[in-house]
């Protein structure tokens, strides 16, 4: 069974930065699995925000969140990150850390088999 979850969310103002976390049981991370995360705004549906692939060597980011976010995996510490910089009030939502072993796109939500619980990022204008 994998397991994530998430942790950093929080509180900040519009051009501040955050750093979310997403622990995963250890199988998640013996590159067996590529992973990503999405976010869900109150009444809208959960979007694509950013996937790393297996090994790490590969990312990929919305058009909405490229140049401001990074994702990032430490496969020896079973953790993966995303580094949110020069956060907007359009990026208030709850995020999601999932991943998944399939074989279809990293950028699609139906990819993933495993959510974590989310996490709160609320950003002040």
């Amino acid at each position: 069974q994998v397991q994530l979850v998430e942790s950093g969310g929080g509180l900040v103002q519009a051009g501040d930065s955050l750093r979310l976390s997403c622990a995963a049981s250890a199988r998640t991370f013996d590159g067996s699995y590529y992973m990503g995360w999405f976010r869900q705004a109150p009444g809208k549906e959960r979007e694509f925000v950013a996937g790393i692939s297996r090994g790490g060597s590969s990312t990929f980011y919305s058009d909405l969140v490229k140049g401001r976010f990074t994702i990032s995996r430490d496969n020896a510490k079973s953790t993966g990150y995303l580094q949110m910089n020069s956060l907007k009030p359009e990026d208030t939502a709850v995020y999601y850390c999932a991943a998944g072993d399939r074989a279809g796109s990293i950028l699609v939500r139906g990819s993933y088999d495993y959510w974590g619980q989310g996490t709160q990022v609320t950003v002040s204008s």
